[in-house]
């Protein structure tokens, strides 16, 4: 049970009245026994609390950084008008705003009450207990009870990149109708004959073609359109540190969705797994149209672990999942120290089965530190920026030695660089 302000005001009330009017035991007796029958009256004339039905949506998605409504539907399934307020509790995270309702609810009738939410960071949102009150027709007292109502909201990446897919797209179709690469030998997609010139690999003599022509013909070949990637996700403690507006594991993501969205365009199957001691997230044998999506419920949860990744672990879990050649995207850091341990010793097992490509944030701050030279405290940060870039360039040149192809940009200029990259394998039949 409870009681609401205006019983407190209508004791407030008769206790002026016996005071001037009535100001006797009497009189106390008599305010005191009309706010009891008014109170109890109130009990016995309030709705019950079961006939009232609430149901919603289990889950409702929404793009981080906008805002999305989560209806909640109360049916009244009884006899008598329910009167009251319903609050729709959500964690402070999703910046719920409207929850409060007033609930004003005849028989046998329903109601939509609507509450925005606005959640702050990527991940699901789960509701809380959604408290009804229902008050008498005085208004004096009621009842108050809590259910629950499962639902959640699930706040997926942002994906500002989204506005250069479609140019990229274009120029992936530029580049597949222009047939750049025509290749003769095992393991292509047939593409058509022509005359044998001297030089030709007599293997790739069509006998039956040149049966039913006058001249010698050979068959040529272009790459297989429908290969297969994998994305590697780290998401140990060096994917948590700051870069920019956000994580370095936020801008990888970003990268990936934009991959992803150009793979499935092309035709190529695309695995993704996030890992740090652990696998935290994988999307298997997805292609076509819904790959962004499961990639974006897939990665919606998943948050820097603070631990060293096990980079040996990673490779064996790549190569677990992914057994004939394929392109391996990589983001991880190109941090000298983080490279010599983690990456140099395992990178060569990968390789010799996939064409590696390692993807890398780069702080703009540094960049822009080694760049300011205006004062003399400005030397001391040039210098060490300085020496940054240059042990990263040197990691890069390594691996480009090895036959790692690598990409690191900053945060804003990241996702267009690596879908240049990989519309450039594209393009060279490598991929």
């Amino acid at each position: 049970m409870v009681v609401t302000g205006r019983l407190a005001a209508a004791a407030g009330l008769f206790a002026l009245l016996v005071t001037f009017v009535m100001p006797s035991l009497v009189g106390v007796l008599i305010a005191t026994a009309v706010l009891a029958v008014g109170l109890l009256f109130d009990i016995g004339s309030v709705a019950r609390a079961r006939d009232l039905t609430l149901t919603r949506v289990p889950l409702t998605t929404v793009r981080l950084g906008r805002s999305t409504e989560v209806e909640l539907v109360a049916t009244n399934t009884g006899s008598r008008t329910m009167r009251g307020v319903v609050w729709d509790d959500w964690p402070g995270s999703a910046n719920a705003e409207n929850r409060t309702h007033d609930l004003a609810l005849a028989p046998a009738t329903l109601v939509r009450f609507r509450t925005t939410l606005t959640p702050t960071y990527r991940g699901d949102r789960v509701a809380g207990q959604v408290t009804v009150r229902l008050i008498g027709p005085l208004g004096l007292a009621g009842t108050q009870t809590r259910r629950d109502v499962p639902a959640r909201v699930r706040a997926l990446p942002p994906f500002r990149s989204e506005r250069l897919m479609r140019s990229k797209v274009k120029r992936l179709q530029h580049l597949e109708g222009r047939n750049v690469a025509n290749l003769r030998g095992q393991g292509a997609e047939f593409d058509s004959f022509r005359e044998y010139v001297a030089g030709d690999d007599v293997r790739a003599i069509d006998w039956r073609a040149t049966a039913r022509a006058t001249d010698v013909l050979v068959r040529t070949w272009r790459p297989e359109r429908h290969r297969h990637m994998l994305m590697l996700l780290d998401t140990g403690r060096i994917s948590a540190g700051r870069v920019g507006d956000g994580t370095r594991l936020d801008a990888s993501i970003e990268a990936a969705l934009l991959l992803g969205g150009l793979a499935a365009a092309a035709g190529d199957s695309v695995d993704l797994l996030a890992y740090d001691r652990a696998p935290r997230a994988e999307v298997r044998g997805i292609g076509g149209k819904s790959l962004q999506l499961k990639l974006m419920h897939a990665l919606a949860g998943i948050t820097p672990a603070l631990v060293d990744t096990d980079s040996a672990g990673l490779v064996r879990a790549a190569i677990q999942r992914t057994r004939r050649r394929s392109l391996v995207v990589w983001f991880t850091s190109l941090d000298g120290a983080a490279v010599a341990e983690n990456l140099l010793p395992v990178l060569p097992v990968l390789a010799q089965r996939h064409r590696v490509l390692i993807v890398s944030v780069t702080d703009p701050d540094v960049a822009a530190a080694a760049a300011r030279r205006t004062t003399r405290a400005d030397l001391y940060p040039a210098a060490a920026a300085e020496t940054i870039l240059a042990e990263r360039a040197l990691v890069q040149e390594s691996l480009r030695r090895k036959g790692i192809a690598v990409v690191a940009a900053s945060p804003g200029h990241l996702p267009e660089a690596l879908a240049d990259e990989y519309l450039e394998l594209k393009q060279s039949g490598t991929m």
